[in-house]
């Protein structure tokens, strides 16, 4: 557990977001603590994530209605984006999103 909050940590800082699906009926009570909602994320070593970059979604509350999955898994992104272009200095309307809305280039 605390190497993955490592690399959450790190990963905050670049133009990453991670998604984590549960499935089955295992206790999740760990992926809700690296969804860190709530409070952000603080390593071994001390240091706090910079913004949200996971989003947990425990699949059998979608499983019925793949709409909602969808939504679900996909409900933080534009936050993440956004949180990532504020940390980096970046306008959100230097982003250039590509006509089909399935990428999104970050300037450098």
């Amino acid at each position: 557990m605390e190497d993955t909050i490592e690399e959450i940590v790190d990963s905050a800082m670049l133009p990453v977001s991670i998604v984590i699906v549960g499935v089955g009926n295992a206790d999740f009570t760990n992926m809700d603590v690296l969804d860190s909602d709530d409070e952000r994320l603080r390593d071994r070593r001390g240091r706090e994530q910079v913004r949200d970059n996971v989003q947990f979604v425990p699949y059998n509350l979608c499983r019925k209605d793949p709409g909602l999955l969808k939504s679900e898994v996909l409900m933080e992104l534009p936050d993440q984006i956004e949180q990532y272009c504020d940390y980096k200095g970046i306008k959100v309307d230097d982003l250039v999103i590509y006509s089909n809305n399935s990428s999104i280039i970050i300037p450098n």
